[in-house]
């Protein structure tokens, strides 16, 4: 398929585009859509930049990073598969893999790097319950609703402050921090009975 120069939205029908789903728009790039790829680098560019800032802190490495986010974007967008979760988080975590590549790629570490082994004193016993545990929480958040499930897992799972999250999904911070009560309310009693 011929690649296209990206394709300019005017104002209404970008608002109209907005109500459309990152998952939606992800499936329109993988069948070479311009638009939606138009679309959705104006909806995350300028959050993905604050998060490569944040995680990289040099301007133009984080520029870098965002482009080869977009980049990997539109090459890996069929890879995206919408039953296992909204666009969003997929988005953030191919972002996160440019951002943390590029620091490896000059030796240094990011803030948001995870520790990437359990504790050397842990027994194998220690082992296999945080195992289960960290399997049984990560199945009860798929059973949360997915706007909860959205800013929980940007929260938890991916570093960012509230404020951020509020910015990466373009909602307000009010609305973040009342999905996230809710939503932790909500996974404290799906998990009640499984860890007494």
């Amino acid at each position: 398929m011929e690649l296209r120069a990206p394709v300019r939205i005017e104002h209404s029908a970008a608002r109209a585009e907005g109500r459309v789903t990152d998952g939606i728009l992800l499936e329109r790039i993988a069948d070479g859509d311009n638009a939606a790829f138009d679309t959705l680098y104006h909806r995350f560019a300028r959050p993905l930049f604050g998060l490569a800032l944040r995680m990289l802190r040099d301007r133009s490495r984080a520029e870098d990073a965002v482009q080869e986010t977009f980049a990997a974007i539109w090459r890996s967008a069929k890879s995206y598969r919408p039953e296992r979760g909204p666009g969003a988080p997929w988005l953030y975590a191919v972002a996160r893999n440019a951002i943390v590549d590029r620091a490896r790629a000059r030796g240094e570490a990011t803030f948001a790097d995870p520790p990437e082994a359990v504790a050397s004193d842990a027994g194998p016993d220690e082992v296999a319950e945080s195992a289960y545990t960290s399997w049984r929480v990560h199945r009860a958040v798929l059973d949360l609703p997915e706007h909860e499930r959205q800013v929980l897992e940007l929260a938890y799972w991916g570093g960012l402050s509230q404020s951020e999250v509020a910015r990466f999904l373009d909602i307000p911070l009010g609305t973040v921090k009342t999905r996230t009560r809710t939503g932790l309310a909500r996974l404290a009693d799906l998990l009640e009975g499984e860890f007494r």
